[in-house]
């Protein structure tokens, strides 16, 4: 099943991020056990699908902005990870060890 909520209205944006100087600092970030992970053009659950990952999925946050609120396994939160360009999960899902942010902010 993939998963995602929606909590709030979704802002508007058009989803570009600049990751040049956060390339050099990549960690990888498992997805919760036994989700798979709808993959969003932009920081919020209003915008399109661009892909799903699989179960077992291991993410490399870039950079992170604040987006529409998602509860999941790793509580609720309005951060939302950039794992690729135009491509933005809630961390909900992510298991980053913290309730903040992991990652330098985005510049959108």
């Amino acid at each position: 099943m993939s998963v995602d909520r929606i909590d709030k209205t979704a802002e508007a944006g058009d989803g570009g991020v600049t990751t040049e100087a956060a390339a050099a600092a990549v960690t990888y970030y498992p997805v919760a056990p036994g989700v798979r992970l709808n993959v969003r053009s932009g920081p919020g659950t209003g915008y399109s699908i661009v892909r799903v990952l699989p179960e077992g999925s291991k993410v490399a946050i870039y950079c992170q902005t604040p987006g529409t609120t998602v509860s999941g396994p790793y509580g609720t939160s309005n951060i939302w990870d950039n794992i690729a360009s135009g491509e933005f999960v809630s961390d909900a899902y992510v298991k980053t060890g913290s309730d903040g942010y992991v990652a330098s902010r985005c510049a959108l």
